[in-house]
Parts: C-alpha cells; sequence; structure tokens
C-alpha cells in the first residue's frame, strides 16, 4: 500500500504547489487499480469513476482541493456503497483545500435498512401542511403535506425508526430554530458549511442522527455517522491509505485546533472562549469526564443533556475517548426518559400545527 501511495504522491507532485484542476481526473485514472480493490464485489470501479468525475465537475470548487483527499473522499464513499453525488446519498464538499465526504439522509436511511435490523425514515414540514405528533410511551406521528416546499417556509424536521421486533416507534421533532442553533453551536467552517447551500438535506440529516442514536448500529453505519461528525469541523483528514484499508478515525479536535500540536498541557484559549460561549463563563475548563458523566446523571431535563453535550464538544483537554463516554452516558440517559418517561419529564405533550 505504501509504495502505491508513494507513487500516487510522485505523480501528483509537489503538493504544495497550487494545483489544476486536471490533477484529480488524472489521479482517478491512475488510481483505478487501487478503487477496484476497496470497493465491494457489487460494485464497478469503471462506474465509480465515472460518477466521481461528474460529481468533481459539478463542483468547480473541487478543482482547489488536494486531488488526493477527493480520492480518498471517492474510495470512502466506495466502500460505504454511497455513491456521491446521486440521488443525494452522498456529496463530495470542498472545504477549503481539504474534500469532506458527507454522507445524506438517504444514504444513512439506506445503510439502515440495508443492515435488516431495522427502517428509519425522515420528513420536513413546511408552513401550510397538517402536523401532528406527540411523545411518551405511546409516540405516534401525523403528516399530510399540504404546502409549499420552499426550504425557507421549514417548520421542523423529523425522523422515525423502528427496530425490528419493538412495539413502538422511536420518534425525534425538532423545530427550524433548534436545527439553526445546533448547526451553529457546532459548525467551524462557517458559512462555507454544507447547510447553507443544502438546507432541507441537513435538517432532516440532523434529526435522523438522533434517532441512529437508539438504533442497531453496522460497522458501515458507525463509519458514516463518524464521517459525518469529522466534517462537521471541516477537517475529516482523509487519506487513501486509511479509505482503501476501511480503517478511518476521525482526528481529535485538539490535533483540528492546534494544528497537530495537541501534545501541550497548555490550555487553548479558543477552548476557553468556546466554554465561555457555550457554557456561560468557564465553569467546565477543568471538569473530568467522570464529572460531567455525574453531570448528566443529574439532569433534570434533556434540554439541559443536550446543552453539556455542546460544552463537551468544546472542551479540548478530554479525550476522544473521554468525549465517547460522556456522549454514552447522555444517550443511556435518553434511553432512560424513553423507557420511564414519567420519571423524567421531555416536556408538554405537542399540538397540532394545521
Amino acid at each position: 500500500m505504501a509504495t502505491n501511495l508513494a507513487d500516487l504522491q510522485t505523480a501528483q507532485g509537489n503538493t504544495n504547489q497550487p494545483r489544476k484542476k486536471a490533477a484529480f481526473p488524472a489521479l482517478l485514472q491512475q488510481s483505478i487499480a487501487e478503487i477496484k480493490r476497496a470497493l465491494p464485489q457489487h460494485c464497478s470501479a469503471d462506474r465509480m469513476s465515472r460518477i466521481a468525475l461528474t460529481a468533481f465537475r459539478r463542483t468547480p470548487k473541487l478543482g482547489n482541493c488536494d486531488p488526493r483527499s477527493v480520492l480518498a473522499a471517492v474510495i470512502q464513499s466506495a466502500q460505504l456503497g454511497l455513491e456521491p453525488d446521486t440521488l443525494g446519498r452522498a456529496y463530495l464538499i470542498p472545504y477549503g483545500t481539504e474534500c469532506q465526504f458527507i454522507p445524506g439522509w438517504k444514504g444513512l436511511v439506506d445503510l439502515m435498512n440495508r443492515s435488516g435490523q431495522g427502517t428509519v425514515w425522515t420528513g420536513a414540514v413546511f408552513d401550510g401542511d397538517f402536523f401532528e405528533y406527540e411523545l411518551g410511551d405511546s409516540p405516534h406521528v401525523k403528516h399530510r403535506p399540504k404546502g409549499d416546499d420552499d426550504p425557507d417556509k421549514m417548520i421542523c424536521a423529523y425522523a422515525i425508526g423502528r427496530v425490528k421486533g419493538a412495539e413502538w416507534p422511536v420518534i425525534e421533532v425538532w423545530n427550524a430554530a433548534r436545527i439553526r442553533r445546533h448547526r451553529d453551536r457546532y459548525n467551524k467552517v462557517g458559512k462555507k458549511h454544507y447547510s447553507y447551500e443544502n438546507w432541507e438535506m441537513y435538517a432532516r440529516k440532523v434529526v435522523l442522527l438522533q434517532v441512529l442514536k437508539y438504533m442497531p448500529a453496522s460497522a458501515e453505519m458507525a463509519r458514516a455517522i463518524a464521517l459525518n461528525d469529522a466534517a462537521e469541523f471541516g477537517a475529516q483528514k482523509l487519506n487513501i491509505d486509511d479509505a482503501i484499508d476501511g480503517v478511518y478515525v476521525p482526528v481529535s479536535e485538539p490535533e483540528k485546533e492546534t494544528g497537530g500540536n495537541a501534545a501541550s498541557n497548555e490550555p487553548e484559549k479558543n477552548s476557553e472562549k468556546a466554554a465561555q460561549q457555550v457554557g456561560g463563563g468557564n465553569p467546565f475548563a477543568n471538569l473530568s469526564a467522570k464529572e460531567f458523566v455525574e453531570r448528566i446523571a443529574a439532569c433534570e431535563t434533556e434540554v439541559r443533556v443536550d446543552e453539556l453535550l455542546d460544552v463537551v464538544r468544546s472542551m479540548h483537554h478530554l479525550t476522544a475517548a473521554e468525549a465517547m463516554m460522556i456522549a454514552e452516558a447522555a444517550d443511556n440517559w435518553k434511553a432512560g426518559v424513553r423507557n420511564a418517561p414519567q420519571q423524567k419529564s421531555r416536556g408538554a405533550p405537542r399540538q397540532a400545527v394545521d
């Protein structure tokens, strides 16, 4: 693998020099054998290369990206069986000089349905639609589209999951304001974030990701979610070797923010600033993972749990493993609410929107 990558890099030339748009098509052609080796047996390397070229030509800004990052994103997409830029299953999104692989909500639905362990679906509610839902011990959703599907008139997005053999569905409903707050808390690339051009796609995927936390997760689904989470920061740091071998591991936030100087023990100024913005002051800067877990366990509302999770995302002194442990504690808290709604209230039942 290393010799192949070295050959690709040599063919590419000095990666610090400005790249021509022709660089990626040339690299793609040289890498057909590697793409074929990475693909599932039912996928064609020639078809994937044609789809990748089409996606590349439809998004001129990909020409400014490192061609190796574009190729790595294509291979990663191929391994998950989600063709980029076709029917909204996956996208190649340029963030500066790096290409990001973004699974769409349709791709996530496809991965869940492929697993055979459950089904999920999602919808968007627009001004003029009839929409009614209720959570608790008998959750349900009723949605009759009537209005204009203009993204600017979207009121809320919802997702529903049904585990195979389960009696009740898992339902998540977020209004447009909450989705924007979620985007603004996690978005670290400003107006470059793909949600500004694909608002409905992003909104439906946000609520779908909440439901997927309660669904059985295949290895492919876990990888797709990890890639999606890393893309929120605009730094997946995909490389060709990892993409081909299927061993992608998200780069930790400290490495993203400090340019690789994650070993430093000095607190980062931007971490303190983030904590002040999200947490109101900086009371969380020195909390251990165990203390965050204890605070989550003591929460009375899901809103407060989500607020603490937002704070955790800005705490760069926590390792990736610690952040995962905290997220798992939050998932367990929410699962407890769904299984025993009378113990911790999620708020008053929603009213119909008509």
